[in-house]
């Protein structure tokens, strides 16, 4: 009975990471994030398309912290305290993550 569980578990894994992602996959041609560390409340994120992305900012226990679109490369932080956090950038069908230093 065990080697049936065991058989199970495996398939249903196995079947698990075979499915295609509903997310977007590929990195962002041309991402860069700058200044990091933050220390003026203001964070650029640059791409070689330039078109509108979706930001999203998690802190460090996966909560998310801000939700916003950009239409330029400007990202106010200003309202964030100091620490680490985790940004996704979200633009067209790609997508970047990256840790960002906050002072």
């Amino acid at each position: 009975m065990k080697h049936f569980y065991l058989l199970f578990c495996l398939l249903f894994i196995s079947f698990c990471f075979a499915q295609k992602s509903p997310t977007p996959s590929g990195d962002i041609d041309g991402f860069k994030v700058y200044p990091n560390p933050v220390t003026t409340g203001r964070v650029f994120i640059e791409t070689a398309v330039n078109a509108p992305k979706k930001v999203l900012v998690f802190d460090i226990f996966g909560n998310m912290v801000l939700e916003t679109t950009i239409l330029r490369k400007e990202l106010s932080v200003a309202n964030l305290v100091s620490g680490v956090y985790v940004l996704r950038v979200l633009e067209k069908d790609k997508v970047a993550t990256r840790k960002l230093v906050i002072k």
